[in-house]
């Protein structure tokens, strides 16, 4: 069976932005920014991308393009003994794609809500968007409207899936990410014109050493704190460990410069985190101060700043605060779904090399497989919220399961795998396949073997103990 392949580096580079442009780029990067020291967070999360960033990605998309294989047969296909990471890493995106699906439907479901808003003017969340807890709260414990709208958002995902690699994902990708980067700009914009923002950009973009610092000394352990902030918002906004890149380092052609796309990747997805930054910042930081809120509380991270506070803030913007509304949640409901279809590719992928089967019955199998894993978070606020599997909603032990365990325990065995099995040299001369050469062989051998591997182990422990209140261990 042929394998798909991108028309292009463009449509690659394209493609991976799009995946690692999620949900996280928009409500966890602007929180931990503000939690972080603004330009402090800034600071240390560019340094982690430009070298752990790189070297997990492109090791994920030279093994990928290597094996012309999705992650479930790409690790047993250079070494038998190793394609137990290949199961894990399929898990992950068969078990995340159902929870982010629903929760794309939750993005669908206000997108709805501020489009009657702006064109009716009728007001669901109540005078100045009061009653925005209680709306998100009784959509998500609806019986059926949850399911339904998620399900809407599956049958998308798959529409553009079973289109293939060129004339579905490719050409998706090629109207929603220009829309959404625009979006973004021009909503930034709108944000950083207000009157009485720039207090909210000094917060966001001035470094603030207090988040390394006790009693106006530096303290290792703040610093830690921040630095494991930041590679794990890295490490899930870049899309690693998920499968999705070592599925589209798959359709990559061999001429193609993999050194030269992941350094261009890596560019959009930061302009993408800070320029959400700006969009969203400014604004919470000008309503936490009116309402008399701590900023870091209004920051909350997860649905609750997207879903209840940023309502409210929009509420504060008078007449435009509905269209800012739509347009924002327009441009939601694009990031969510481009990370969605990278995560749904993966898992179909995986199942046509296993199976040597056409892409459409592959999709239709991962479709129906993934609608029913999404009934288990569709519900489970809802319905079903009082079954509580290690005492977490069904949402929140999917997302604990992937994000915190299997993603970083892929990482590590990766490096582990390439850095002391397979040997980084393996890697070095895929990446100069493309007549190039690799520029940074010394630097990337060290990262793959030594720093890399320690980072992954320090980012797993520390999740594990933040999510299970270990030692009392925030991030």
């Amino acid at each position: 069976m042929q394998r798909s392949s991108w028309s292009g580096s463009l449509a690659f580079v394209l493609a991976a932005a799009a995946s690692a442009i999620g949900l996280g780029n928009l409500w966890r990067f602007p929180y931990l920014a503000a939690q972080y020291g603004g330009g402090m967070f800034i600071a240390v999360y560019l340094a982690l991308v430009v070298t752990l960033g790189f070297t997990l990605m492109t090791t994920e998309i030279a093994v990928g393009r290597k094996t012309r294989q999705a992650p479930l047969t790409a690790y047993s296909r250079l070494h038998g003994n190793w394609g137990f990471v290949g199961i894990i890493g399929t898990l992950i995106p068969v078990l995340i794609t159902p929870y982010y699906c629903v929760i794309g439907g939750w993005v669908l479901y206000y997108l709805k809500a501020y489009l009657q808003m702006a064109l009716t003017g009728s007001m669901p969340m109540g005078e100045g968007a009061a009653g925005a807890g209680a709306f998100f709260s009784g959509f998500i414990s609806a019986p059926f409207a949850p399911f339904g709208y998620g399900f809407l958002f599956i049958l998308v995902c798959a529409v553009v899936i079973v289109l293939g690699v060129k004339n579905g994902i490719e050409k998706s990708n090629l109207v929603m990410m220009p829309v959404l980067f625009l979006m973004a700009l021009a909503i930034s914009v709108y944000v950083v014109c207000l009157p009485g923002s720039g207090e909210g950009l000094k917060y966001y973009l001035i470094p603030n050493l207090d988040c390394v610092s006790h009693e106006g000394k530096f303290s290792i352990a703040l610093m830690g704190k921040t630095i494991l902030g930041a590679m794990g918002q890295m490490f899930y906004s870049l899309s690693l460990a998920m499968g999705i890149m070592i599925t589209y380092g798959s359709y990559m052609k061999k001429e193609d410069s993999i050194e030269r796309c992941v350094r261009r990747i890596e560019i959009f997805d930061t302009v993408v985190a800070v320029v959400a930054g700006l969009m969203i910042i400014p604004v919470v930081y000008m309503f936490a101060v009116k309402t008399g809120t701590d900023v870091k509380e209004a920051m909350n991270a997860g649905p609750g700043l997207m879903f209840v506070t940023l309502p409210k803030v929009f509420a504060t913007l008078g007449g435009a605060g509905a269209w800012v509304g739509a347009a924002f949640f327009l441009l939601v409901a694009f990031a969510a779904a481009t990370s969605a279809i990278s995560l749904f590719e993966a898992c179909v992928a995986s199942i046509c090399d296993l199976l040597k089967i056409e892409r459409k019955a592959a999709t239709f199998f991962t479709t129906a497989l993934i609608m029913f894993l999404s009934v288990f978070s569709a519900l489970g606020y809802g319905s079903w919220g009082h079954i509580k599997p290690f005492g977490m909603q069904f949402l929140d032990l999917f997302d604990f399961v992937t994000n915190s365990v299997f993603m970083p325990i892929v990482a590590i065995a990766t490096c582990i795998f390439v850095g002391w099995v397979l040997g980084p040299k393996a890697i070095i001369e895929e990446c100069e396949e493309c007549g190039v050469k690799f520029r940074v062989k010394r630097f990337y051998s060290f990262m793959v073997k030594y720093l890399a591997p320690a980072l992954m182990l320090a980012l797993l422990v520390s999740e594990v103990c933040r999510t299970l209140g270990i030692g009392n261990w925030s991030i």
